[in-house]
């Protein structure tokens, strides 16, 4: 028999303890129509997305805008380059919104952060420029909003936690499902026992890119209006090309990675669900098997972290085939009574009891459940969460520390995959006691005149 569990109003209330929602009502002491004045850094894809998310908000007040991009800037798409719109359609933004009083527009993101009357800032920029804009922006005592993955090097991650805790800014890292009260409840019953004994987790990212990818492009003229160098930041300068900005970057590992890109959400959901905090060994098999593009890292990878408790976690990234990986949801939690199976995106879960298996009694010792939704839009959560915490001072949902430890899988499991080696991690002083090869992997030199902090 199938159990039905609690509604959705039982749930949050159930759930609050655990996400940390208890004193959300504090920021009554700053007062309720108290104003938070916002910049946005990086306003294309996700940067439009969060920039909508925050608009919903009557307290947040869009003081500035910042892109390298002027279409983006002055929010026209009728000015976007034609090739962009034809290869990217819908990961262009739609832009054209109306604001109650008119921001300030910056192509060079530290001219906005020298903006006075700004509180905070949303930074959805390219991986590789979150480090030092973060950075900065603590500097300049700004709270930041910040899109994972939190950085694009293990190093990088820990001087952003630094800075956050010497200038004590509010800091929310984009892992939204941090303000799932679907995930708060799962970790409840998960940790407390509710599948048995958890042994694998795993999840995917499935996405048949075959037989195109991301296609090869020669080097070209950036387009009207678009500033390459700054793009670049910190990186090697290079020619333009239009598989890798916008949005295409996530296939290049010197701005971004799909681990990264997807990998991170999963990881820190299941090490959240299984209270672990790192992994202790990690490996890591891929190839672009299937079809060539110009990518930089694979169309097919698969890492394994072995957690301390023993537990296996696996994350797949599959870009040459089709097809549902998982029976259902998009997490399965494998234990010794039952597996669990999330949905995306806090639209409910499902647990399917198993009996034993050889030599053992077939008896189902849990039952069956089906939960439906118990989450409203994430990003609107997350973003809601940061306004409180902006107002309260208190620990965000996905503070740096917690964004830093969950984008650290992602890094490992790419070091894993370039050295072609099983990696030993030690967590507290962030570094790999069985290769050496590996911990010069751990940052990278910055372009001058780009530094952190």
């Amino acid at each position: 028999m199938t159990k039905k569990l609690a509604t959705r109003r039982e749930m949050l209330t159930i759930s609050a303890a655990a996400l940390g929602w208890g004193g959300i009502g504090a920021s009554a002491a700053r007062g309720a129509n108290d104003r938070i004045r916002m910049g946005f850094i990086g306003v294309g894809n996700r940067g439009s997305q969060l920039l909508s998310s925050f608009m919903k908000n009557g307290d947040a007040e869009i003081a500035a805008l910042c892109d390298v991009y002027e279409p983006y800037l002055q929010r026209d798409r009728s000015r976007v380059d034609k090739d962009w719109l034809d290869a990217l359609g819908e990961r262009i933004p739609k832009m054209g919104e109306s604001f109650p009083t008119e921001p300030q527009r910056y192509l060079d993101f530290r001219r906005l952060l020298e903006q006075k009357d700004i509180d905070a800032v949303c930074i959805a920029t390219p991986d590789h420029w979150h480090a030092i804009q973060t950075i900065m922006a603590v500097q300049a005592g700004k709270d930041v909003y910040v899109e994972k993955p939190l950085s694009i090097a293990i190093h990088e991650g820990r001087r952003m936690v630094m800075a956050a805790q010497r200038t004590k800014q509010v800091v929310q890292v984009g892992l939204h499902r941090r303000s799932s009260t679907m995930y708060a409840h799962l970790a409840q019953l998960v940790q407390g026992g509710g599948i048995g004994t958890v042994s694998v987790a795993r999840a995917y990212r499935v996405s048949n890119m075959f037989p195109k990818g991301i296609g090869h492009c020669d080097p070209a003229k950036p387009p009207e209006g678009f500033d390459w160098d700054m793009w670049l930041g910190p990186r090697e300068e290079r020619e333009f090309q239009t598989n890798i900005s916008p949005y295409k970057f996530r296939w290049w590992q010197d701005y971004s990675s799909q681990m990264g890109n997807w990998g991170v959400h999963y990881c820190d959901a299941i090490r959240w669900v299984l209270n672990e905090e790192a992994p202790v060994s990690i490996s890591a098999h891929g190839s672009k098997i299937g079809f060539e593009d110009d990518r930089t890292i694979p169309a097919t990878m698969e890492a394994t972290f072995e957690l301390p408790s023993g537990v296996l976690l696996v994350f797949g990234q599959y870009e040459a085939s089709g097809g549902d990986p998982l029976s259902d949801g998009e997490i399965e939690f494998r234990g010794t009574k039952g597996n669990l199976y999330p949905a995306a995106e806090g639209a409910g879960y499902k647990i399917v009891p198993t009996g034993g298996g050889q030599f053992q009694s077939k008896k189902r010792n849990i039952q069956a459940v089906e939960q439906g939704r118990m989450d409203g839009d994430l990003t609107d959560q997350h973003v809601r969460n940061f306004l409180d915490c902006a107002k309260s001072r208190e620990r965000c949902h996905c503070d740096l520390e917690t964004g830093h430890r969950s984008t650290t899988f992602a890094h490992l499991a790419n070091i894993a995959l370039a050295t072609r080696s099983r990696l030993d991690w030690d967590p507290v002083r962030e570094r790999f006691t069985n290769n050496e090869e590996a911990n010069k992997l751990l940052q990278y030199e910055y372009r001058k005149p780009w530094r952190l902090g």
